[in-house]
């Protein structure tokens, strides 16, 4: 795969893989010297779809590392190496896959490099600290309410900072702060029913 391959290319690359199972470690191999942007994506990815649980929950604990990471200023992610041995089914790779490929594919042509406030450190940082939240949101995510629009905005984060467009990785946010406002809606309405429950 080239250097400067898509990401679209990239998941289509992972789907074809011959393996009943992906590993993490499979899968970072794949993503190269854009490992951080592109495992953003496919962190996002699953929550995309109704996916059960404890899918959203491992995402958002995998997503919270690399938020972690970004935000330190780290170049590349470090992954423990028991984590870099679980695996995922490939089936469940192609079937993101074979969704998110024809969306990805158009966003591509229309992304262009511009606003390039998130290149710069400070600006990867900032969107490390944004990331940390939007994980923590995902980690408590309504199911499938809730969780498919931290999903779609964890996604374009990733895809903006790989195609290096500002205006999606902007769009992006912008979705997650309603995903955000969305799950303290549903912990709200929650905790209130539960104390309406016991007359508290």
């Amino acid at each position: 795969m080239s250097p400067g391959a898509r990401t679209s290319e990239v998941l289509t690359v992972l789907s074809e893989q011959e393996s009943e199972r992906l590993t993490v470690g499979d899968i970072v191999a794949v993503l190269k010297d854009r490992a951080f942007a592109l495992l953003i994506v496919i962190l996002g990815l699953p929550n995309c779809l109704p996916m059960p649980p404890p899918i959203p929950l491992v995402c958002g604990l995998l997503l919270l590392l690399v938020a972690v990471q970004i935000t330190a200023g780290m170049s590349s992610p470090w992954l423990p190496r028991a984590l870099l041995r679980r695996s995922v089914a490939r089936k469940d790779v192609e079937r993101a896959a074979n969704r998110a490929v024809p969306l990805l594919r158009r966003l591509e042509h229309w992304s262009r490099p511009r606003m390039s406030l998130f290149e710069t450190g400070l600006g990867l940082r900032g969107v490390g600290l944004i990331l940390l939240t939007l994980s923590l949101a995902l980690i408590v995510a309504a199911p499938i309410v809730g969780q498919i629009p931290l999903g779609l905005a964890i996604c374009l984060v990733g895809l903006g900072l790989v195609e290096r467009d500002g205006v999606v990785v902007l769009f992006g946010l912008a979705v997650g702060a309603l995903g955000v406002l969305l799950n303290a809606g549903f912990v709200y309405a929650l905790v209130s029913g539960i104390m309406s429950l016991f007359n508290l």
